[in-house]
């Protein structure tokens, strides 16, 4: 049998125009999702371990981070579509092997970066003794819950640098670095947390203290790499201007802008369901905020193949391969469903055990136990969605697909969650949220299969 060649030969392959059996390509798939599904698995780990050391203490605690965590996510979002704005434009230029100009897109990401996420921790700052109020918890919670957001959002400046520099390492197609350091970061995390939250006896605040301070340094040794010893787009050495120039933030802004809105509005949709949640009481509380820690094992391998994905498209579409750019496509979506729909099965059948590794309390583990099961239906769709994001980013075509999560989750998921909780409680949410995501699926998978988002690139 012939050796497979390495992932690195086999990118090159792409920027050439040199044409790649079907088992190179599944291989090169394979090969790159596998270290970002291992960063991803132990990210979720992380806040798994995060979610249980918090869940130990007692339902208020969980409640407390659990009211706050979707708005958190919404930051989160802001932040990540701006680095996407950039990195896309990088992963063209790598495609097209013009390695100076994606050097140079590199320089000016920098600066606006940093400048977007002090006005994202300067806003969550502000707003933090407020949130938990506007959220609808109540007085038991909201200290603890506003606490924790501040401290969360005063750590935005590092999530911000350890994302850009992980999506620009990854358009380069160098996969092994960032997830070898997120790892290390889901271990400093752990290490942080039990000094804050145990030893310490910081509690809720400690949680924040210690993921801060973990990102802080999978921050600055992801930037080293990334400046210093990246082979593609290392700047020691290659001088250049830091000044934002307008055609490249004209760009940014038409790729970055329809995710920023869509996270905007999505994170906006998750406050809504968490508002729809919190009158359900402390313990429904806790079993939405666990059980989704949980689930996100699940899911995380599938956003693991779409970071994948989204360099191969990149790259695809700035070396103008068509063909190529769609067969990677497909695979990539198909690899998704397939390992999503294992995932699920595992999800459904260890439920209970997994629930009880976040929490001591039995009626928080038996409600968790029944979302979770509700929920396992509807992984495969869910791949798919997640999938066909990653294909869409990596093209460039962010905006039809922002409109079409909006509408499935505003249109479906918040008027059945809405309609079902009164009556059927957590199960009715969480029953709402199955339907949704396998609605979304469907839609991505038309959109895919039927070419248009690689039409319109004009591809090769």
């Amino acid at each position: 049998m012939q050796k497979l060649k390495n992932s690195e030969l086999l990118l090159s392959y792409i920027r050439e125009g040199r044409t790649m059996t079907q088992r190179e390509k599944l291989w090169l798939i394979v090969s790159l999702s596998i270290p970002s599904i291992l960063a991803q698995i132990s990210a979720t780990v992380m806040f798994f371990i995060d979610a249980s050391m918090v869940g130990h203490l007692g339902a208020k605690a969980s409640a407390a981070i659990g009211l706050v965590e979707t708005t958190g996510w919404l930051m989160g979002g802001l932040g990540s579509a701006a680095n996407m704005g950039f990195s896309v434009q990088v992963a063209h230029f790598i495609g097209a092997n013009d390695m100076e100009a994606a050097r140079r897109v590199l320089r000016q990401s920098i600066v606006c970066c940093i400048i977007w996420a002090l006005v994202i921790s300067i806003t969550s700052l502000c707003i933090s003794p407020y949130l938990p109020y506007w959220l609808g918890g109540n007085e038991e919670i909201a200290h603890d819950a506003s606490l924790y957001f501040a401290i969360f959002g005063l750590s935005g400046i590092f999530f911000q640098m350890e994302g850009l520099a992980g999506s620009m390492l990854k358009c380069s197609g160098n996969m092994k670095i960032p997830s070898v350091l997120n790892i290390g970061m889901c271990v400093m995390d752990v290490v942080f947390n039990y000094l804050f939250i145990y030893i310490l006896e910081m509690g809720v605040v400690g949680a924040a203290i210690g993921t801060g301070l973990a990102m802080l340094v999978t921050a600055s040794a992801m930037m080293y790499f990334l400046i210093v010893k990246s082979k593609m787009l290392a700047l020691i050495g290659r001088p250049g201007s830091f000044k934002p120039r307008e055609d490249t933030i004209r760009t940014a802004v038409k790729i970055g802008a329809p995710m920023g809105l869509q996270h905007l509005l999505m994170g906006g949709a998750y406050i809504v369901s968490t508002v729809i949640v919190a009158p359900l009481g402390t313990i429904a509380i806790a079993a939405h905020s666990l059980a989704i820690t949980v689930e996100s094992l699940c899911y995380m391998p599938g956003y693991g193949i779409a970071e994948a994905a989204t360099t191969l498209v990149g790259q695809g579409i700035g070396a103008g391969q068509r063909m190529l750019t769609r067969s990677f496509a497909r695979m990539s979506v198909a690899l998704g469903i397939g390992v999503m729909t294992l995932m699920g099965v595992l999800m459904w059948i260890f439920a209970p055990e997994l629930m009880a590794l976040m929490s001591p309390v039995e009626e928080v583990i038996a409600l968790g136990t029944q979302v979770l099961r509700i929920e396992a239906w509807a992984e495969p769709m869910f791949a798919a969605a997640i999938v066909c994001n990653g294909v869409f980013i990596g093209a460039g075509d962010t905006l039809v697909p922002a409109v079409m999560s909006l509408v499935s989750m505003w249109a479906v998921r918040l008027t059945m969650a809405a309609t079902l909780a009164p009556k059927y409680g957590l199960k009715g949410v969480w029953t709402a949220m199955a339907i949704e995501l396998t609605f979304r699926g469907s839609i991505f998978l038309t959109r895919l299969f039927k070419g248009n988002w690689a039409e319109k690139l004009k591809i090769k």
